[in-house]
C-alpha cells in the first residue's frame, strides 16, 4: 500500500526548451546553491541564529575564506522544522548532529536562504530589519558568493534552487487598493526571474524551482485558500515556461511540491502520520523529543506541521524522496 500511494504522490513537471543544452544529470550534480526562506534555510555558525547559513541584512559580506571555513549546524533548532530539511536531506549534508563542513558532502550543500525572507522589499515588508530579501540574497551571492566559489566551482554541475512565495503570499492576504492578486503575483514573479537572471550571467544554467506547498490546509487557521495558492502556483509555472523558452540553454525544473503534499495528506496515515490537522504545543522545548507525552504529544515525526507555519523535518523527508526520483527520471 505505502508503494502505490509514494507512485501516486510522484508528480512533478519539468519546463524546458527543446534546445541544444548541458545535459542535467541529478547523480554527477556536485555543487547545491539555494536561495529562499525559512523551509530553506540551514543554520551555519557564521549566520544569524534561527535565521541564516551566513550573514543578515547588517553583516552581508563575507570573505571566501569565511565562507569556505563555514560549517552546517545541526540541532533541535538549526532549521525551522525541529531537524533536517529538504535542503539537507536532497543532498545529504548536514544531516548529522553537531557540525558539517559542506565540502565534507557528495553535494556540497551552499545556502544563502534567510528565515522570513519574501521576493521582494517594495510589495511587502521585511519581517525584521535583519532579514535579507531574496533580491539581496541573490545581490550577497553575486558579490560575495559566487566569487569565492567559482575557483573551485564546475558550473555544469551545480543546481541553482529556489523556493520563496510562502511568505509572500501571507503578508499579501490582503492586497491595498485595486491591485488583483494576479496583478501582485505576476509582479512577483517577474522580479523572481529577472534575480534568476542574474544568477544565469554568471554562468548557472541548471535551475530548480518549487512552488507552494498546500499553506491552505495548514493549522489552525491559515490566512490563504486553495484559490489563492493555486494562482501563485500558477503564474510560477507560467514565469518557469517562458524562462525556459527565453533561455533555451538553461534547464529549468519545476516541482510540484503542492500536488505531492496534497496526495500525503490525502493519505496520510500510509506515510505514518497521526495528525495533520494541528501540531505539538511543546514543539520548540528542549526535551521534546525525549518527552513528548509531557506536552500531550505525539514524537513529532507524527505530525505533518511543526508549528502554525512550517512542515517538520520528516514531512520534508517524505516530499524530498519524491524530489529526488523527479531530478533522477529528468536526468540525461
Amino acid at each position: 500500500m505505502l508503494l502505490s500511494i509514494i507512485g501516486l504522490v510522484s508528480i512533478a513537471i519539468s519546463v524546458s526548451a527543446s534546445s541544444a543544452k548541458q545535459a542535467f544529470n541529478w547523480n554527477s550534480t556536485k555543487e547545491f546553491i539555494a536561495f529562499g526562506d525559512s523551509y530553506t534555510y540551514v543554520q551555519g555558525v557564521f549566520g544569524r541564529q534561527n535565521y541564516s547559513f551566513i550573514g543578515d541584512n547588517f553583516n552581508i559580506p563575507f570573505t571566501p575564506e569565511e565562507l569556505l571555513s563555514n560549517l552546517i549546524v545541526q540541532n533541535q533548532t538549526s532549521t525551522a522544522e525541529g531537524g533536517p530539511n529538504w535542503v539537507e536531506f536532497l543532498t545529504g549534508c548536514g544531516l548529522k548532529e553537531g557540525l558539517t563542513d559542506p565540502r565534507s558532502c557528495g553535494v556540497h550543500l551552499w545556502d544563502f536562504a534567510f528565515a522570513g525572507a519574501d521576493i521582494s522589499e517594495v510589495l511587502t515588508p521585511l519581517h525584521h530589519n535583519y532579514t535579507v530579501s531574496l533580491e539581496k540574497q541573490v545581490q550577497q551571492f553575486v558579490d560575495y558568493g559566487n566569487p569565492a566559489l567559482t575557483p573551485f566551482v564546475n558550473k555544469h554541475h551545480t543546481l541553482v534552487a529556489f523556493w520563496i512565495g510562502i511568505n509572500d503570499i501571507n503578508d499579501l492576504a490582503k492586497p491595498a487598493g485595486n491591485a488583483t492578486f494576479a496583478t501582485l503575483y505576476d509582479q512577483l514573479q517577474t522580479q523572481h526571474f529577472e534575480l534568476v537572471e542574474r544568477a544565469y550571467e554568471l554562468g548557472y544554467r541548471q535551475f530548480l524551482f518549487l512552488n507552494l506547498p498546500p499553506l491552505d490546509r495548514g493549522p489552525p487557521t491559515p490566512s490563504v485558500n486553495a484559490t489563492t495558492v493555486s494562482l501563485f502556483n500558477n503564474v510560477l509555472t507560467a514565469h518557469a515556461t517562458n524562462y525556459s523558452a527565453a533561455r533555451p540553454d538553461a534547464e529549468v525544473l519545476l516541482f510540484d511540491v503542492n500536488s505531492v503534499l496534497n496526495r500525503v495528506l490525502d493519505n496520510y496515515e500510509s506515510f505514518g502520520f497521526t495528525n495533520i490537522t494541528n501540531y505539538c504545543p511543546g514543539y520548540n522545548q528542549p526535551d521534546i523529543e525525549t518527552d513528548p507525552g509531557k506536552y500531550g504529544c505525539d514524537s513529532l515525526d507524527k505530525y505533518f506541521w511543526y508549528n502554525s507555519g512550517h512542515l517538520t523535518s520528516r514531512t520534508h523527508e517524505v516530499f524530498t524522496k519524491e524530489l529526488r526520483k523527479f531530478l533522477v527520471d529528468k536526468s540525461g
